[in-house]
């Protein structure tokens, strides 16, 4: 019966799959991709492109990359050295920003087309957020080793410190004046030892209440503490958005947060000594962040950013992408705690931070989750 199916042509025969069109995989792919002529003007843009420029395909087409980014932006140097080898070039954390365009952390890869060598397949990638989400972690990661060391210094070290600062006072009552000031820097050495402790300390796993904070009213307290002291030279300048709802948080923290990265803001102006220097606070609301979470448990939303910037020196790049973790510091004479204690407490917080910086500017942006009130969605 098969033998005879086959040779009247019933036995049905696999279909053969329609062909597909590439135009429709360049739409779908998540990637920003264009095509550039000779000219550097768009031939090409899928929805990925659109979104990652902020401008419709209709926009884009025949338009120089030029009107978008500077001409001697970094981008155009890997055009002209991906046209004069022929082959694939790319180049990892770029700043894309122009009149209509502001990207940081972003990934570029140029490659000529086989046919056209003049016309190059540029694909653009934003990684700003992953780079974010990895430093949170390293963050959360050094906190969480940070609280097994304060625990451990704080049963060891403290009681022995207080023998020893006890017995150097008797010692400076007793001895003669002219040994009086070696018991006096034995006793001075315990205490700086102990405080050391008890900043450690801070990192222990104390569960405090959150509740609904104006975020406004935590920033207006720290101006004040600032321009009062420690930054009592530099220029505040203060960009809030009055419509914001309150964050979820510790007041408290939240202050402590805050004024060290204002008294960290304040002392690099002071080193670069700038006599023009500024402190920026600004807050906003910022669709789209969230945290990735544990099976089971929906992401947290963080829409609202503080923002701390200041116009000083900016941070060397080999201690930026380690500023977060314990006892690394620019400060010649800084323990390297404050910045791993503010990661941890917006970690405790369910919140994150970044810090994005270059000579004359660097910001510190917190991104916090939004008070709901129990009492409203009953």
């Amino acid at each position: 019966m098969n033998r005879l199916g086959k040779a009247l042509g019933l036995v049905k025969r696999p279909a053969v799959p329609a062909p597909i069109d590439p135009a429709q995989i360049l739409e779908t792919l998540p990637l920003a991709v264009v095509v550039l002529d000779e000219a550097d003007s768009f031939l090409a843009v899928n929805y990925a492109a659109e979104e990652f420029f902020g401008a419709s395909k209709a926009l884009l087409l025949r338009t120089p990359l030029s009107t978008i980014l500077p001409v001697d932006h970094p981008v155009f140097l890997l055009l002209e050295r991906a046209r004069r080898a022929g082959v694939s070039i790319a180049e990892h954390n770029l700043v894309l920003e122009g009149p209509r365009l502001t990207r940081r952390g972003c990934s570029v890869q140029a490659a000529p087309m086989v046919d056209q060598p003049d016309h190059i397949v540029l694909t653009l990638q934003d990684e700003s957020a992953a780079l974010a989400l990895n430093q949170q972690i390293s963050a959360r990661n050094a906190a969480r080793s940070l609280t097994g060391m304060a625990a451990i210094l704080a049963h060891e070290v403290k009681n022995p410190l207080s023998g020893i600062r006890g017995a150097a006072q008797l010692l400076e009552m007793s001895v003669p004046p002219a040994d009086r000031e070696l018991a006096v820097l034995i006793r001075d050495e315990a205490d700086r030892i102990r405080a050391m402790v008890e900043r450690m300390e801070t990192f222990g796993e104390k569960k405090l209440e959150h509740h609904g904070v104006n975020i406004h009213r935590v920033l207006e307290h720290v101006r004040k503490l600032a321009s009062s002291g420690f930054a009592s030279s530099v220029k505040f300048v203060e960009t809030y958005d009055p419509s914001l709802p309150h964050v979820l948080g510790n007041r408290d923290q939240l202050i402590q947060v805050l004024l060290n990265l204002v008294k960290n803001a304040a002392e690099a102006i002071a080193g670069a000594d700038r006599q023009d220097g500024e402190i920026h606070l600004t807050t906003g609301f910022q669709h789209g962040v969230r945290l990735s979470a544990s099976a089971g448990r929906a992401r947290p939303n963080l829409p609202i950013f503080v923002a701390v910037r200041d116009n000083g020196p900016g941070i060397p790049e080999d201690i930026r992408r380690h500023l977060f973790e314990p006892f690394v510091s620019t400060k010649a004479a800084g323990s390297g705690l404050g910045l791993a204690l503010v990661a941890k407490i917006v970690a405790d917080h369910g919140g994150l931070i970044d810090v994005d910086s270059r000579p004359g500017r660097t910001e510190f942006r917190i991104h916090l989750p939004v008070y709901e009130d129990p009492n409203e969605s009953a």
